[in-house]
């Protein structure tokens, strides 16, 4: 039986960091903020450290040096173990005596309790978005699902991933309650982790482009009950196949 401490680590060797894709990771996501709104050095260095760990770049167990985090960022190392406490407190890094903050395991138990949570938020936000959108904005639903058919046909599994984070996360938006996204965000990055780090593993993601086609057709036909049901369906597939394969790893 597996335990909750036992870890799931990236099939990469951890001594091997490669500072330089990590560097060019962090600064062209920092380029993306808006400094205007993000401009005290503890969080631009929780956000970017957060980044690289959702994406990947910083794997589950990877050891994360106070001094390179700093190098990397272009600041002193104080901001930077700020912003690895307040990670440390929200799950993503773990402080490990005599080595020092570690990017958290992956595990399913925890995996688990997150997608019982999104997946009742998940069919809210369906249900009120099925109420609340418009249909200019149901296209760009549409779009979303016809770029993931482009991915999925040039077998990009990377950018699948994406397109399928952006599409979840605009039915949130559409649902048009700020608190609701409050919630789901902070939730949401965990799972895209999880999504990211199993994608090659799991099926070809065809049936997720069906369901994504389903649950806009009932959202156009404003039948907020049965949007709210499809898109939890949709999450308890993903979930299932997800745990699966993390179990299966430990």
């Amino acid at each position: 039986m597996n335990t909750p401490d036992e870890l799931v680590t990236a099939d990469v060797d951890l001594k091997e960091l490669d500072y330089s894709a990590l560097s060019q990771n962090i600064h062209s996501f920092l380029n993306s903020l808006d400094k205007n709104g993000e401009s005290r050095l503890p969080q631009l260095a929780y956000l970017a450290t957060r980044h690289a760990i959702r994406q990947l770049q910083l794997p589950p167990g990877q050891t994360v040096l106070e001094r390179e985090m700093a190098e990397i960022l272009g600041m002193s190392r104080t901001p930077v173990r700020e912003a690895l406490v307040r990670l440390e407190m929200e799950g993503w890094v773990r402080l490990i005596p005599r080595r020092g903050f570690v990017v958290a395991p992956i595990i399913a138990d925890d995996l688990q309790q997150i997608y019982e949570v999104v997946e009742a938020l998940d069919g809210i936000a369906g249900s009120l978005a099925a109420k609340r959108a418009t249909p200019e904005e149901l296209d760009k639903l549409d779009h979303l699902i016809e770029e993931q058919e482009k991915a999925l046909a040039s077998e990009d599994l990377l950018a699948w991933t994406d397109l399928d984070e952006q599409f979840h996360q605009l039915i949130v938006d559409l649902a048009r309650n700020p608190r609701l996204r409050g919630v789901m965000d902070s939730q949401s990055d965990q799972l895209y982790r999880a999504r990211l780090y199993t994608i090659k593993l799991r099926p070809e993601p065809t049936r997720s482009i069906m369901d994504h086609k389903a649950i806009v057709s009932v959202m156009r036909a404003a039948e907020p009950d049965a949007a709210r049901s499809m898109l939890q369906s949709h999450r308890y597939r993903a979930r299932s196949e997800i745990l699966q394969i993390i179990r299966s790893m430990s």
